[in-house]
């Protein structure tokens, strides 16, 4: 027998199970759902799916990252952010009365000069391959970085002010909101890579650190920024791109909204699975799990990581963008690093990290348990108060649907805390192909 004949049986696959774990789990969840359907109507159940959806885009974005290259991104609310707001200044109508005036020549000009002013900076940085020592290289590139940000940053004080004492916001673009979302991706994406390139060398805990305070400004931007986002004035309401409640109703419009997500998860499962089991994804599983030996094996491991990262930031600025579109508002103080990025890492955690059909149900699991949450907290307060009433004479407390919010902390703390206590893997754990 040759010797290639030999490596061919050797790679021979285990024998596959049957998936009785994944039938009884997604079986419980398909009863769950049906469950919400009977307690809180058509129309308040579709509404729970369309989100859990969109999260479900961003925890699938969030378990590449985290799953295939053991990358810990706690900024996932900045990529939400970043498609949110290319949802809403795709979709909105035209600002005409801006568009007509001198402000958008003298805002176009401001730009260029900032894009003339970063290539300089571009340059002075490079100045080392010229011969020049590395420390006054540095301070040549600060020393103009800090002149140039001040002098275009004073100049287009002066045309935003403007913008926002005359017309308020300039406004969208007119353009379909599906548009919008897959620039969304792009624009995450292009942040994300920027981000990789500087960040990526850190260690997983000040990786975690980094993209954290990065999505921190990013929203700080787009909430100060109200010139280009009407900043806590908020826009709305955003178009769909399938027809509202105005149209057809709020369950069939939101019908119709939960099968564009749904078609959009399809074709990203598809993919990310088929990726996962060729051999790039064999590649990137084994960066992650030993980069000494994928390096002296001859792979990139930097551009890997890198390609990684961004393409996990894609479905993140994607899955920002349908939520945003969804939500029909685009609020930056709507951001929150609890419901954006959080819910997100539960979300993985409870599936279950590097495996695709684990973070869909994750996805949708938890959102159930966070958005059912309130109601039933309610319901056995009520229910409690009524009994402490006939019994004990308890008072009411004024303020029960504020504490029965509050308890959606709690059970997610407690749901993520026995996870990781009996299931530290997940309850669909990522699927390891053993050969030999």
């Amino acid at each position: 027998m040759s010797p290639q004949d030999k490596h061919r049986e050797d790679l021979v696959a285990a024998p596959s199970r049957f998936p009785l774990r994944e039938l009884v789990l997604f079986v419980a969840l398909l009863a769950a759902i049906l469950a919400v359907y009977l307690a809180m109507g058509a129309a308040y159940s579709t509404r729970m799916l369309v989100e859990a959806s969109c999260y479900a885009i961003l925890a699938l974005g969030l378990t590449i990252q985290w799953g295939y290259a053991g990358q810990f991104n706690a900024g996932v609310m900045g990529f939400v952010a970043l498609g949110g707001y290319s949802a809403m200044a795709f979709s909105m109508p035209v600002n005409a009365d801006f568009w007509e005036s001198e402000l958008p020549g003298q805002l176009g000009m401001v730009l260029l000069v900032g894009l003339g002013g970063l290539l300089v900076v571009v340059g002075a940085s490079r100045l080392h391959h010229l011969g020049l020592p590395r420390r006054l290289r540095t301070a040549i590139t600060v020393l103009l970085a800090l002149v140039l940000y001040l002098l275009v940053a004073s100049r287009l004080g002066v045309v935003t002010d403007q913008i926002e004492s005359q017309f308020g916001y300039i406004g969208g673009l007119g353009l379909p909101p599906w548009l919008g979302w897959i620039v969304g991706g792009a624009l995450a994406g292009i942040v994300g890579y920027f981000i990789g390139k500087v960040c990526l060398g850190l260690r997983s805990d000040y990786l975690a650190i980094a993209t954290l305070g990065i999505a921190e400004i990013i929203k700080a931007v787009l909430k100060n920024a109200d010139w280009l986002t009407r900043g806590t004035a908020t826009v709305s309401p955003l178009p769909w791109p399938v027809p509202g409640p105005a149209e057809v109703g709020f369950t069939l419009a939101r019908a119709l909204y939960l099968s564009v997500t749904a078609a959009m998860i399809a074709v990203i499962f598809f993919l990310l699975t088929r990726a996962y089991q060729a051999p790039w994804g064999r590649m990137i599983r084994a960066i992650r799990d030993n980069e000494v030996a994928a390096s002296a094996m001859g792979k990139d491991i930097n551009r890997r990581r890198l390609e990684i990262f961004v393409l996990g930031c894609i479905l993140m600025g994607v899955g920002g963008a349908a939520l945003g579109s969804f939500n029909g508002i685009f609020d930056p103080q709507g951001y929150l690093p609890l419901n954006h990025t959080f819910l997100v890492l539960v979300m993985v955690i409870l599936g279950g990290p590097g495996n695709n059909l684990g973070t869909l149900f994750g996805a949708v699991a938890v959102y159930i348990i966070w958005v059912m949450s309130e109601p039933l907290a309610l319901n056995v307060m009520q229910l409690a108060l009524s009994v402490g009433e006939g019994a004990f004479g308890w008072d009411a407390p004024g303020n029960l649907d504020s504490r029965a919010l509050q308890a959606r902390v709690f059970v997610i703390g407690l749901l993520i805390t026995l996870v990781l206590r009996f299931a530290p893997q997940g309850l669909l754990p990522e699927k390891v192909r053993h050969h030999g």
